[in-house]
């Protein structure tokens, strides 16, 4: 009887291990195209225009504001005087045509003045305001309560909405306090009685 031979069983061959998938590189930027640039340029252009018009426009309109400001500020002593004038004729009855031909000068020097910016500041019965009025005095009213302006006596005028001039007021510091009334006088001691017997002095 033949001996049996003894097989190994047969091994399975090693798997090479598999190389990991490669991630896909990048795409590489793609150059914008002649005509993009030269649109992006045009488009940095005309915004660099546009600032720098707006920026001339603002600054010839600060220029003219203020050269404005310069003459009316100027002007304004001799506006002072001709109301001043006109006021004066008025109360001493001067001749009426006269006077009817100043007032039209001066009505159309504040039509001129207005149209430029310029406007009057209302002060008269209003609380007192430092950023806008000057008080040049104050007085005790029993009809204005303290802190109130009375008179006016310059006008002030704002030009563009910006203060120009403040207005020169009297303000009133409100009910005058009474002084407080004298002490009676003292009266004179009595002088004592001259004793009987005692030689009067």
């Amino acid at each position: 009887m033949k001996d049996k031979k003894h097989t190994k069983p047969a091994q399975p061959e090693p798997v090479a291990p598999q190389p990991a998938a490669e991630a896909p590189a990048p795409a590489a930027p793609t150059q914008p195209s002649a005509e993009a640039q030269l649109k992006d340029q045009l488009l940095r252009l005309q915004a660099d225009f546009d600032n720098f018009r707006k920026r001339t426009a603002r600054d010839r309109l600060e220029t003219q504001q203020q050269a404005a400001a310069q003459l009316i500020a100027a002007l304004l002593p001799a506006l002072d005087h001709f109301q001043l004038g006109l006021k004066n004729a008025q109360v001493h009855a001067q001749d009426a045509n006269i006077v009817t031909g100043f007032q039209m000068i001066y009505t159309q020097l504040l039509e001129a003045f207005t149209q430029a910016g310029l406007a009057a500041l209302p002060v008269e019965g209003q609380p007192f305001d430092p950023n806008m009025h000057e008080a040049v005095t104050t007085v005790p009213s029993e009809e204005h309560p303290e802190g109130t302006v009375i008179t006016e006596v310059r006008r002030g005028y704002t030009l563009g909405g910006k203060l120009l001039r403040p207005a020169q007021v009297i303000v009133s510091r409100g009910p005058a306090v009474p002084a407080p009334a004298p002490a009676p006088a003292a009266e004179p001691a009595a002088e004592p009685k001259a004793l009987p017997g005692e030689d009067a002095v």
